[in-house]
Formats: C-alpha cells, structure tokens, sequence
C-alpha cells in the first residue's frame, strides 16, 4: 500500500499506514478477534463503475510514463496530483482493499472491516483530485448495492466528500454524510447546506459544515443533531465509514480543534448504530496522529479498551508516549461563541432543508 507515493515533499505521506500497522500490532490488535487480509487489486470492471474509460486509460499511459494530451484536463499537475510511475497498480490496490473489506461485510465474514489505505473521497469520474485517484468510497458501494438496498455513507474527514456526494448525488438508496470544516475556508470549496441531492436523491445529501477552529464538544454536538435521527428513519443495511484524521487540531492541512476524545466518540456512534461497518481510512497529515487516531478507530471496532500508555516497542522508536491527547486546543472567548452560534444555525437550517424529506420535524 505504500507504493501509492506522491513524492517526497508531498503532504500525504505512504509511512501514516506502516505506522498505523505497528501500533495496531504492538497493541495486539491483529492477534485475536480479528483478521489480517492481503487484498487483491481491483479489476478494470470495478473501477469503470465510477471512473471513466478515458480517464482510466489516461491514469494507465502515465502510469507506465506514456504521454497523455492535456494531462491537466485529467486533474494531474505538479502539486495536488503529480502523476508517478506505478500509479495505476498502486491505485488499483488501495481500491481493492476497500473492494475485499466491501466483500467480507457482504459475505459475514466480517461485522466490521478497516481498510485504512482507502478513503479517498475527492476523485471524480474523469478527474483525480485532492491527492485522489480512483474514488474507492464510491467503487466499494457500488459493490454493496449489488446486495443492500440501503447504504449509509458517513464522512468524518475534515474535507468534504466530493466525488462521492457527487457518485450518488441523485440517487435515494445511498444516503451520504459528510461533517467538515466549511469549504468556505478548506479545499474543495463545496460541502454546503444546500447541497441536498437532485431528482429522486433529494434529502439523501448531508453536508454538516463547520467553522474553523470547531471542538469536540461542537463536532459532536452537530453530529448528534442531525446523524442518529436520519440514520434511524434512512434504516441503513451497512455503514460505509471514512474515518478521516484530520480533523484533528494538530493536523496542518486543516483548521479544526477536534481532539482524539471527540474523535472517538464520533467513532463509537458510528458503530453504535448496530450496522455491518466497512470503515475506509482519509485524511490525515501529523503521521503519528494518523496512526494513534486509526489504531483508537480499530480498538473501538474490536470492543477493546486500549491502555493511554503507547507499547514500549512502539513508544521508543517513535517518541510518543499516549495513545489519547493529554492536551487540547484553547478558544478565546470569542472563538467558543462564534462556532458554537455558527454550529447552532447550520444545524437549524439542515433541520429546515432536509428532515421534511424523511418525515422528521424540523424543530
């Protein structure tokens, strides 16, 4: 999975999921309760369920360092989106992981499946975007609508989840949360309380935009609001979950103030829902976050309490001691109203725009 590099002075760094890898298994998590699988890429007939021919023919030829008219038209260019050699195996590998996870869901094998490659929420069908090839969100649903009727996406990655709102943006058997930081501040400059679905997908787009420097009581407090009631009524068969770290405030690509606590307990209503979960990790930027976030993820999905004190083997490599923040961001006073009035009318207005849709009051 490490082989999908964007180089060395790029933000998304391959070492966040070796990282992850080792915490998890000095904390014994891949032991009992629990499978480790080796994923198989995904096929061409997988990807073309979202993607474009064209577009994928063009991640192939640069792939292989072929010339390809007009890459930018395509979303590639020398910062976001460098095009590298392997891409294409590389991309096809991190979808299938969230493809094999889709499957084990699908098949019992597994009640919940952590694909924490997957994620990458902002691809579109003929465009990479956001650092994000093939959108392995959308291709994973695709494959669980071949058995469920209901799915439930929820998006917990500090951006907005573009491309896969925009897979399912008119459909009404994919109902798709994302709670971010608002685009008004953070790429991809959508994610808006207005953008509630089309034709028979209205009311089955949900975007919870936050102001910059949101904490975890106001995150959790917006998530509260507005996700366990349409999940109820929406009565989902299986959660696909992007379980994006960068939220986080020490994350340098965004601006929220959530900590490992408000991360949590986000997580742990996710799966309190009692649906089959295939979990995708995302964002996330402060390695050492990523992986002490994923590894908290992964613990909560196994029922597991883990000690705050990071393993020994762990803890001396990498220079970390806890696995939960012992500190949190301050807000000044005026920070605290200001995105708790900003948070309180976003959620009023969702109220407003979308529970008609699903029978619920708007009070």
């Amino acid at each position: 999975m490490t082989l999908y590099d964007l180089g060395p002075d790029h933000p998304l760094r391959p070492e966040r999921l070796r990282l992850t890898f080792d915490l998890t298994s000095a904390y014994e998590l891949l032991d009992r309760n629990s499978q480790l699988i080796a994923p198989s890429p995904a096929t061409r007939e997988d990807i073309e369920t979202v993607h474009h021919p064209a577009y994928i023919d063009a991640v192939k030829a640069l792939s292989e360092g072929k010339p390809v008219a007009n890459p930018a038209s395509f979303g590639f260019g020398l910062t976001d989106n460098p095009p590298f050699r392997g891409m294409y195996e590389a991309s096809l590998l991190y979808t299938g992981g969230s493809v094999a996870a889709a499957e084990l869901v699908m098949r019992g094998e597994a009640e919940r499946a952590f694909s924490i490659s997957g994620g990458l929420h902002h691809a579109m069908p003929a465009r990479a975007s956001g650092f994000c090839i093939f959108n392995d969100p959308a291709i994973a649903i695709q494959r669980l609508r071949s058995k469920y009727s209901r799915i439930a996406y929820i998006d917990i990655d500090a951006h907005h989840a573009d491309g896969v709102q925009a897979a399912f943006y008119g459909s009404n058997d994919v109902l798709t949360i994302s709670i971010h930081e608002t685009g008004d501040h953070l790429f991809p400059g959508t994610g808006y309380i207005h953008e509630i679905g089309e034709g028979e997908g209205v009311g089955y787009s949900v975007n919870i935009p936050l102001s910059p420097s949101t904490p975890d009581e106001v995150h959790v407090w917006s998530f509260d609001q507005i996700v366990p009631p349409l999940i109820d009524t929406f009565d989902p068969q299986v959660i696909v979950a992007q379980l994006g770290a960068d939220a986080h405030y020490q994350d340098q690509l965004a601006h929220l103030c959530v900590t490992s606590e408000g991360y949590a307990a986000v997580v742990e209503r996710i799966i309190g829902f009692g649906r089959p979960v295939v979990a995708l990790g995302g964002g996330g930027y402060n390695v050492l976050t990523v992986a002490r976030l994923w590894t908290l993820a992964y613990g909560l999905m196994l029922g597991r309490e883990l000690p705050d004190e990071i393993p020994a083997s762990f803890a001396e490599t990498h220079g970390i001691q806890h696995l939960r923040d012992h500190t949190r961001p301050e807000l000044s006073s005026y920070q605290d109203r200001f995105v708790r009035s900003s948070a309180e009318q976003t959620v009023q207005r969702l109220k407003e725009l979308l529970f008609p849709h699903h029978g619920l009051p708007a009070e």
